[in-house]
């Protein structure tokens, strides 16, 4: 998930630091998860979702088909 999340990040041009203050989500959270250490909780998910304009299924697609 978080590739994807690195992608968006490009495409809209913003920081993880940017998209904390945009969203509430902690930095440390998406360390967190970049590390691989958490995975997001689906909360977390609708609002990145919403945030980079695209749908959860976009998101977790390459994790659900992981498993």
């Amino acid at each position: 998930m978080y590739e994807k999340l690195e992608k968006l990040m490009v495409i809209k041009g913003v920081t993880p630091y940017q998209v904390s203050k945009d969203t509430g989500i902690a930095t440390s959270t998406l360390s967190e998860w970049k590390k691989g250490k958490y995975r997001p909780k689906i909360e977390k998910l609708k609002i990145l979702a919403n945030y980079f304009e695209v749908t959860l299924d976009y998101l977790v697609d390459n994790d659900l088909n992981k498993e």
